[in-house]
């Protein structure tokens, strides 16, 4: 599919490059739950491993398959989403994306007003409490540090003698 000229693109979304480089791994989940035959779940898991390395990529894919899971629960209609292996449109956003995109920006900086307008916009008017859940889990997950990007884990304290 072409995308519309007037579409959004992934370059305008406002949010840090963490968080658009989310977007392929959601669309091969939207994907998968789209069309099982397709094992395009596993595809999901292989694009954030190579994307993110094994520790964070493998967490990256699962919290992202539990929220696209949850918010399948309130849209069994399913999402708008471009296909994943397309390159025409890989640069596009639907709204469905935009939306998804927005809700994780807005709960990985702890914007509880917008992060909670989204989820209503997400869900088709219900504050799903399964959304919000897996949603803040991957938020504190991946939580923004200083620079917008991704937060590492602090590192273990380690002990020096002062003389």
């Amino acid at each position: 599919m072409t995308p519309h000229p007037n579409l959004l693109r992934v370059n305008q979304l406002p949010c840090d490059a963490f968080e658009r480089a989310l977007l392929p791994v959601l669309r091969h989940h939207l994907n998968d739950y789209a069309d099982p035959r397709l094992a395009s779940g596993h595809r999901a898991f292989v694009v954030a491993v190579e994307r993110w390395g094994e520790p964070i990529g493998l967490s990256v894919a699962f919290h992202l398959q539990k929220l696209v899971r949850a918010i399948l629960q309130c849209r069994p209609e399913g999402l708008e989403f471009h296909d994943p292996l397309c390159l025409d449109s890989k640069e596009a956003v639907t709204d469905d994306e935009r939306l998804l995109i927005d809700m994780l920006h807005h709960m990985r900086r702890d914007q509880t007003a917008r992060a909670r307008d989204r989820v209503y916009q997400i869900t088709d008017g219900r504050m799903d409490p399964d959304v919000i859940r897996t949603g803040l889990q991957f938020a504190q997950r991946f939580a923004c540090g200083v620079s917008g990007e991704m937060r590492p884990r602090a590192a273990k304290p380690i002990l020096k003698v002062v003389r």
